[in-house]
């Protein structure tokens, strides 16, 4: 793999993939920059690092820092609901199918509603974003 670091939360999954350009010292570089006690594992086979999903904006801000920038994809399974835990979400874990744009409020345009707080939408999508050091200065 080559390119720009690279954060991937895949739907269903307990833990990110991750992968940065290879240095001696990414292992500590993790360490350093999400605590002593994470324990991110390296899957040799497919060349990624696996951490736990709390940290993906932590993981993000740090990336773009020491990169300048990062892909993020974010899998979300539309056959989930999105419903008022979504409205009303605070923090950055959400797999619900708005694909977060309404994550904590916004409009929900092409929802069905087949309860009194429960939206749907059928299918998957993916969001891939490249997020950089200056427009998350900007989110700071």
């Amino acid at each position: 793999m080559a390119g720009w670091p690279t954060i991937h939360r895949m739907h269903g999954e307990p833990r990110l993939r991750m992968w940065m350009p290879y240095s001696r010292d990414n292992r500590d570089w993790i360490h350093d920059t999400l605590g002593a006690r994470i324990q991110p594992a390296w899957n040799r086979d497919e060349r990624w690092w696996e951490i736990s999903r709390r940290h993906l904006m932590p993981l993000a801000y740090a990336l773009t820092d020491r990169f300048g920038q990062v892909d993020v994809v974010l899998e979300f399974n539309e056959l989930e609901r999105c419903d008022t835990r979504c409205r009303n979400a605070n923090g950055d874990d959400c797999e619900c199918s708005c694909l977060g744009f309404h994550h904590g409020g916004g409009l929900w345009h092409g929802w069905i509603q087949v309860g009194e707080t429960t939206l749907i939408r059928p299918g998957w999508r993916r969001q891939h974003m490249r997020l950089t050091a200056e427009g998350l200065a900007l989110l700071r």
